[in-house]
């Protein structure tokens, strides 16, 4: 389950700049201990530039569907729960060098930072909570 957005919230978060976005996916998937992929039987979505291979991610759904177009008409939201996230996704994609494309928007306006960046934001975000 996750938090309600409306139409406004979400046309006002897609407008924001790069670091304001990557601070509120920071703050909404702590809140709500889920990240958003965009997945299909095929697998997870990725995207590629310059040699460069990034996995987007989102805070909600539906920012998500939005970006659900084009090469990827096919996929779907998939919620990722926050503790296998850190302890499992993110580590393995440290590992394979895996960069992240946070809450793109858009054209695919995203903050690219590798696991080991979203890894450390989280955990300094969740030491809020204790």
């Amino acid at each position: 389950m996750t938090y309600r957005v409306t139409q406004k919230e979400i046309e006002q978060v897609s407008a924001l700049d790069g670091p304001a976005r990557y601070a509120h996916f920071i703050k909404r998937v702590t809140d709500w201990e889920q990240v958003w992929g965009l997945h299909t039987t095929g697998g997870w979505a990725s995207a590629g530039s310059e040699g460069v291979e990034a996995f987007p991610l989102w805070p909600h759904p539906e920012y998500a569907k939005l970006q659900a177009q084009g090469q990827w008409q096919n996929y779907v939201p998939e919620p990722i729960e926050l503790e296998a996230f850190l302890g499992e996704w993110l580590p393995d994609m440290q590992d394979e060098l895996v960069q992240l494309a946070v809450f793109p928007v858009g054209n695919f306006q995203a903050v690219i930072v590798p696991a080991s960046q979203l890894l450390q934001d989280i955990k300094a975000e969740l030491q809020n909570y204790e």
